[in-house]
């Protein structure tokens, strides 16, 4: 419980990269080139699988979902970023840091569990082709994207719900760029039984899509590698490459920042894997996604 010296917060600090005022600048003109290049790749990307007929298929679709999905997480992030870069008050208010928690835990399971239906799309695609137009019927794409949406929306409501429970000092420092849950839970001066029940209750939302993805994979490969052809093998493995480089890279992330155990005095790369995966990889995915996509260039080339 809080001490008769302890205020309660209405705002927290959010600790920054650097000090330096030559490093924060560069640091500014980086972000700010990354979130137009993510606003223009993403949203590009979402109009033109909206106005191609080329792209009107199941797996374009939760492409579309994907680059959304990525869209929000940047823009709830970056702007904060870019503001704390060059101000010299790093504060956010009670109520912002709260809204950060809520869209932060909306869209970062959602992205799980649109990277784990990605994944299933390509094992029917690959290992059973005959079956692919049955089994991802547009009814089923629908259903498992509202599914998608609907568990991050269910982790975004209990993350707000357990921060709701929390109290904090008005020195409370959050040694990150963004309000984190986790972070949040470790300032409390209360009892966080509550929000660390749901904290990993979250955090074990993304087992199974993580699951999914695994196990699609090892199917996926196992059917490349009996394919006799050499060209076979490269087509089969190209549809499938973008999408384990975006997996690769967020789970990886996210392995790093929420599942790996170290002390406090450990962290200091939290701070770089949260950078990845809400910074760098959505504006990378529509690239990624592009440049390899025989599919893609003729719809841009349209």
């Amino acid at each position: 419980m809080p001490g008769s010296n302890c205020t309660q917060a209405t705002e927290f600090s959010l600790m920054g990269f650097t000090e330096d005022p030559a490093t924060q600048a560069t640091l500014f003109l980086m972000f700010l080139l990354t979130y137009l290049v993510t606003i223009l790749g993403n949203l590009g990307m979402i109009t033109l699988i909206r106005a191609s007929p080329l792209l009107h298929s199941p797996m374009y679709y939760f492409l579309g979902n994907l680059a959304f999905v990525n869209l929000c997480t940047s823009t709830i992030i970056t702007p904060r970023i870019l503001v704390g870069v060059l101000s010299e008050k790093k504060g956010m208010a009670y109520a912002g840091c709260t809204a950060q928690v809520f869209t932060s835990g909306l869209f970062l399971v959602t992205e799980c569990f649109l990277l784990a239906v990605m994944a299933y799309d390509r094992y029917v695609a690959i290992c059973h082709p005959l079956l692919y137009p049955l089994v991802m019927s547009p009814e089923r794409c629908s259903r498992l994207v509202a599914g998608s949406y609907l568990l991050g929306l269910a982790n975004a409501v209990g993350q707000t719900i357990g921060m709701s429970s929390l109290l904090f000092c008005s020195s409370s420092t959050i040694d990150l760029f963004f309000c984190d849950i986790s972070l949040l839970i470790s300032l409390s001066t209360s009892d966080t039984t509550l929000s660390l029940v749901i904290l990993r209750t979250a955090s074990l939302l993304s087992v199974p899509s993580l699951l999914v993805v695994l196990v699609s994979y090892v199917a996926i490969i196992s059917t490349i590698l009996s394919i006799s052809s050499a060209e076979g093998k490269c087509k089969a493995f190209s549809t499938c490459a973008a999408h384990l480089t975006t997996v690769s890279t967020f789970y990886g992330a996210l392995i790093f920042m929420y599942l790996i155990p170290r002390s406090d005095t450990s962290r200091g790369g939290d701070k770089w894997a949260a950078v990845l995966y809400t910074v760098v990889t959505p504006m990378l995915n529509p690239f990624i996604y592009s440049l390899r996509n025989q599919e893609v260039k003729k719809a841009w080339r349209r």
